[in-house]
């Protein structure tokens, strides 16, 4: 007989089914194990040999530089001295040639970098277009970079020379009197400026032309049945699709044009000065520079610069980038 009590339904019904059994992972080969390990551990030993010489050749120096500059150390000196907290920062920051370099830093980054960012984004979109030889003008505006800092100093050399140049000799022939490049301290900025920017201005416009590449021809051609004009298309979809390259060539130019060395110093036809006569052109670098080879306290000075320059251009680049974002929301 079948027991229908309603004990023996219930207990029936409020039985908790059977758990199943959990799948069984099959078991991993060697060579299986071998090649998931390479999979997660390999794209860290690829880096790792960059992160080691950057530790070394740059992290080190940079700590060790802003521990040196809390001391003394005489130049001869076999070891640092005594400790003098903030000594050295203040000695750097109330001595009027680091004033001055101050003041030529921000004027030549100020005249570099704004026009060498502009002209770059407007070359690049030139070189977009469907140019004949186009691969032939793209090559040719990396020219400048290829060429060598020396040569550089050379061509603008002959250029801006304070008799001879080519510039003084063509504002004579207009009836204007000429420019004394190295001791008038606006036309020397304007000078090295130049020289940065024909050598820079290239460099960025085949970064900017690369992001230019990757947007898509339909949003251009959707703009042309709209009616949208060549200047149109290039201010509402070309300006806002290549946004997170241009804030990279921004950045890149800031910290490059506060830490600049190579131009002026070549620039000076007489080294002695160090930057001209009066330091007209002396940058933040080459007071560092300078310093270091100083005779009172070369090393823990030249340092206390060193970190000065660093925070100026962190605090820069920090700013560029939050007005670039703020520009970038308020426009979208």
């Amino acid at each position: 007989m079948i027991d229908n009590t309603p004990a023996s339904v219930g207990t029936t019904a409020g039985a908790a089914p059977a758990e199943a059994a959990p799948p069984v992972r099959p078991r991993l080969t060697f060579r299986q194990r071998l090649s998931l390990l390479d999979t997660k551990v390999s794209p860290y030993v690829y880096v790792l040999p960059f992160f080691v010489v950057f530790l070394i050749i740059g992290l080190y120096p940079l700590g060790y530089s802003a521990y040196l500059s809390f001391f003394s150390w005489p130049r001869f000196g076999v070891a640092h001295g005594p400790g003098v907290g903030w000594a050295n920062y203040s000695h750097v920051l109330h001595d009027p040639v680091f004033r001055k370099a101050l003041v030529n830093t921000l004027w030549i980054f100020v005249i570099s970098s704004v026009p060498q960012v502009v002209i770059a984004t407007i070359v690049a979109a030139l070189l977009n277009t469907e140019l004949r030889g186009r691969t032939w003008w793209r090559m040719s505006v990396l020219a400048p970079f290829v060429v060598a800092p020396a040569a550089t100093a050379l061509i603008f050399g002959s250029l801006f020379a304070d008799r001879s140049g080519l510039v003084n000799g063509a504002l004579h022939g207009i009836g204007l009197s000429g420019v004394n490049w190295h001791a008038n301290r606006p036309a020397s900025w304007l000078a090295i400026a130049t020289m940065v920017n024909w050598r820079w201005t290239g460099y960025n416009a085949l970064i900017l032309l690369a992001a230019m590449q990757a947007i898509p021809n339909e949003l251009y051609e959707a703009a042309s049945l709209d009616g949208a004009g060549r200047v149109r298309q290039f201010l509402n979809i070309t300006v806002p699709s290549i946004r997170p390259t241009l804030l990279f060539v921004i950045v890149t130019s800031t910290i490059g044009g506060l830490h600049i060395f190579t131009e002026p110093r070549l620039f000076d036809t007489n080294l002695q000065h160090q930057g001209g006569a009066n330091y007209e052109y002396q940058t933040l670098t080459m007071y560092v520079f300078n310093t270091a080879n100083s005779t009172t306290d070369p090393y823990p000075r030249a340092a206390a610069a060193t970190w000065i320059e660093v925070l100026l251009i962190i605090a820069v680049s920090l700013g560029s980038f939050l007005l670039t974002r703020a520009a970038q929301r308020r426009s979208s």
